[in-house]
């Protein structure tokens, strides 16, 4: 019943001002890594690779060795509207064609209803979220899972490294600069070149070679046997991509499990390594100020070594001499997700080679917008720049605000990647923790400098 007596439509939208509250409670979400999901899963690719078998197809590559996660934490906590920051972030370079801007920008917003939390305090899809999976059901597990994948990872790294900055960078992104990831008209591309990681996860030091790790990530609508299948199709995804030697570079596995009645769950397993991107030049930390150019690499990995030479097979592999390469290419594309997520456009392109999208960004072009990066907020006093974006929630007008910590964009602004970076290691601790701000409704501040920020239009 409403405080009036009435009964109350369950179908109803809600009020506007309590969407916006309930996108900045911070809820549970299960994280879940044992031995016997690892058991599991072996188990899966074990029973799909038969069946591969069986239609006269070879196993599929797969990494081994995966086990359950050391020390993680058996629940995350977190507001949906750091999720929805997450889902922003892993897609804001997306560039799926002529129409992208709002369509793209922010298209997370999507699931500003999606996520509710139950009685007991846990996440679980809200009715809204429920009529969302009936015509988004493969759009909505996979970003739901990215943001909570994203999310998990970082964490886990950050209590690994808690002296090191963590950043999450799309793969895909990333792996653009050296290889083509394209068909070239000679056939569909090997079946290792296009299952690719999601995530690649450095912990960086100013001054300091970076440490890297996989992630693949997944999500499903679907049973714990789902669940399973999926994660031994990602131990596919990690195997693609080999830094030094090959089936060395440490991994995670997750997968958010969404059931459509009960609370989410992340199950994650890890490879436990440690891969390093030593420069070979005595010494000498990389500039990550260099512009980069398109690589021709050759999609291959040296398996072993033989007496009549080295065994190979598709994938990506950056060997020792281009370990000083990638870290350039890990900080330019994380400089790019930051440019694009306050608004794209030039700004972006300095940071991305032809194959990694340059040309899609050389034109301040969004869809039904008529500028970017003029909006300017300061939130817990601090100054930020980025682009805003107004609609109408529920029937009610609101405001988006997704951009950087103002003295930050002026660095990447410019192409000083090396001064963001040292500035933003210096801030990693100091970064409000509120999930709101005086005048806003939910407000996400990540350690890389970047906000995302919502609030109801008085009229």
């Amino acid at each position: 019943m409403s405080p009036e007596g009435n009964p109350v439509d369950e179908d109803a939208p809600k009020h506007t001002a309590e969407v916006l509250d309930e996108l900045r409670t911070p809820s549970h979400v299960q994280i879940r890594s044992s031995s016997e999901l690892a058991d599991n899963v072996a188990h899966a690719a074990s029973v799909e690779d038969k069946k591969r078998v069986e239609d006269g197809r070879a196993p599929m590559r797969r990494r081994t060795g995966y086990r359950r996660v050391q020390g993680v934490e058996r629940t995350l906590t977190t507001a949906p509207w750091q999720v929805i920051h997450g889902i922003g972030l892993g897609a804001a370079l997306a560039r799926q064609g002529a129409g992208r801007g709002l369509a793209e920008h922010w298209g997370s917003l999507r699931y500003n209803q999606a996520l509710a939390a139950n009685r007991g305090g846990y996440l679980q899809l809200s009715p809204e979220g429920k009529d969302l999976l009936r015509f988004y059901k493969a759009a909505q597990s996979g970003e739901i899972g990215t943001g909570f994948a994203s999310l998990v990872a970082e964490r886990i790294v950050r209590s690994r490294y808690p002296d090191h900055s963590v950043s999450v960078i799309p793969a895909d992104i990333a792996l653009r600069a050296g290889w083509a990831l394209r068909s070239t008209g000679k056939g569909t591309l090997p079946e290792p070149l296009k299952r690719r990681p999601h995530f690649f996860v450095e912990a960086w030091r100013p001054g300091h070679p970076s440490k890297v790790l996989l992630v693949a990530s997944k999500g499903t609508h679907g049973k714990l046997s789902q669940v399973h299948k999926q994660l031994a199709t990602a131990a596919a995804h990690v195997e693609s991509v080999h830094m030094g030697a090959h089936g060395m570079v440490p991994f995670l596995l997750v997968d958010t499990e969404i059931p459509a009645k009960e609370s989410l769950a992340v199950h994650v397993l890890e490879a436990p390594a440690e891969t390093v991107l030593h420069s070979s030049s005595a010494g000498q930390p990389a500039d990550l100020d260099l512009v980069l150019e398109d690589r021709n690499e050759l999609p291959e990995v040296n398996l072993v070594r033989e007496r009549r030479g080295e065994r190979t097979v598709s994938g990506f592999q950056v060997r020792p001499d281009s370990f000083a390469w990638f870290s350039i290419v890990l900080a330019r594309a994380e400089a790019a997700t930051l440019m694009a997520f306050t608004g794209g456009g030039k700004p972006t392109a300095q940071y991305l080679t032809n194959e990694q999208g340059r040309r899609h960004f050389r034109h301040d072009n969004q869809a039904g917008t008529g500028s970017v990066r003029d909006a300017r907020f300061q939130i817990h006093g601090i100054d930020f720049v980025g682009t805003d974006h107004v609609f109408r929630l529920n029937g009610t007008r609101v405001e988006a605000f997704s951009g950087l910590a103002a003295d930050l964009y002026e660095h990447l602004h410019h192409g000083r990647v090396n001064d963001y970076r040292a500035d933003v290691h210096a801030l990693r601790a100091q970064w409000p923790a509120d999930h709101t701000a005086k005048g806003w409704g939910p407000v996400s501040i990540r350690p890389d400098g970047s906000i995302m920020a919502m609030r109801l239009l008085r009229t």
